[in-house]
């Protein structure tokens, strides 16, 4: 491939929105690099939003004479600052050691060199001097420009799968947003570490944050469906994966912008885990209660509600069948058969509001209790039904409601 020259690196850098309060403040110094991805979508001609740097020398000196907020994270100095509503991930270059398979590993300073070196792919081992000397400087792990070029993951030594088995999990998220191909001898590595139960050996959290990364792709279906030909679906549990890509196309075209692909993506892989099964692997993968909710309720009833949808014939029979239901599980279940149904409730049926409320038929004489409960569903009924239109006419929909159950 042709790579720019270090003025017009820098000039494509310049361009970006985050790069503006960052560049002015780097010029004169040296040994602060742009790196990883961003470098890399930049030699595709991409504009990467998130800028992260790597410092040889002291990350939290740097990030504090920028002059924004910064926050530490770790003994290493590895920080983030934030400057004009940007933020940027500031690392010291380093060296790591893994002490067992899976395990954290023990960091020590190190050069550049190193730093591109303990990287997952050679893609991703790419550094832009920003400042000095050097300034505009391009640095790359040994052929990783080969590799951008001719579009392949590589990881960059034998033992990189087992060091950190989360490296499997990224290759499925790279190869499916990049439309990578794996070179031959890591397809290798990938097939023995992920058959030798590599990722038996990292924590539960460490494999729930990379599912949820790889659900928060562009194309969440498609990522979870990169697990499969690399047999790494069945290692989350044995009935976990995603089997219909269509079906979850079909989901996320009825899904609004309230929900979450992301949540539905992964319900929609996890629906052959039983529930009890399900619910103990999301508590064990650290989902937060929320999610994991959403995920078990999408993933379990979504057969169920289908068959309700289906049969509903009116309005209100449709709200009935979806009532207290996530927007996740309803679009599930209309990509399962009932679209139309599935489609009304997700976007006009739920955000159909009354123009009485409870005061209302208290004020009617209805007494506290579940008279009101009664008559307030009873009028909502009517009005998706187009029995009921307006104040006065929702209203007496309820009295007679009531009047009816007493």
């Amino acid at each position: 491939m042709d790579i720019p020259s270090g003025e017009e690196l820098i000039g494509q850098v310049s361009a970006l929105p985050a790069a503006a309060p960052l560049l002015p403040r780097l010029a004169e110094r040296s040994g602060v690099h742009l790196v990883g991805g961003a470098v890399r979508d930049l030699l595709m001609g991409g504009e990467p939003y998130d800028l992260d740097l790597v410092v040889e020398g002291d990350p939290v000196e740097l990030a504090r004479s920028l002059g924004g907020e910064v926050h530490v994270y770790d003994r290493f100095g590895t920080c983030a600052v934030t400057l004009n509503e940007h933020e940027y991930d500031i690392v010291r270059a380093r060296r790591e050691h893994y002490p067992s398979p899976g395990s954290l590993p023990e960091v020590a300073p190190g050069t550049l060199v190193d730093d591109l070196l303990r990287r997952d792919f050679t893609v991703n081992a790419l550094a832009i001097a920003l400042g000095g000397p050097q300034r505009g400087h391009l640095s790359s792990a040994p052929l990783a420009l080969d590799d951008l070029d001719a579009r392949r993951l590589r990881v960059l030594h034998d033992a990189s799968f087992i060091d950190d088995p989360t490296r499997l999990m990224r290759l499925a998220r790279y190869q499916s947003r990049l439309r990578f191909a794996i070179e031959g001898h890591t397809a290798k590595l990938e097939a023995q570490a992920a058959s030798g139960g590599a990722l038996t050996t990292i924590s539960g959290p460490r494999l729930g944050a990379e599912l949820r990364l790889l659900a928060q792709e562009p194309d969440p279906v498609r990522a979870l469906a990169a697990l499969r030909p690399l047999g790494l679906d069945r290692a989350v549990h044995p009935r976990f994966g995603v089997e219909h890509e269509g079906l979850g196309g079909r989901a996320l075209e009825l899904l609004d912008e309230n929900g979450r692909p992301d949540l539905l993506a992964l319900a929609l892989a996890a629906r052959d885990v039983p529930p009890d099964e399900l619910e103990r692997l999301l508590t064990r993968l650290a989902f937060e209660a929320g999610d994991r909710d959403v995920v078990l309720a999408a993933a379990t009833r979504s057969g169920h509600l289908a068959g309700a949808l289906r049969e509903a014939d009116r309005p209100s029979e449709i709200a009935r069948a979806a009532a207290g239901t996530a927007p996740e599980l309803v679009a599930l279940a209309g990509a399962l058969g009932p679209a139309e149904a599935a489609r009304d409730w997700l976007e006009r049926i739920r955000h159909v509001r009354l123009a009485i409320d409870g005061d209302d038929l208290l004020a009617a004489g209805v007494p506290e209790g579940p008279a009101i409960g009664l008559g307030m569903r009873a009028a909502l009924a009517a009005k998706l039904d187009g029995l009921a239109s307006g104040r006065e006419a929702e209203l007496a929909e309820a009295l007679r409601a009531v009047a009816g159950s007493g």
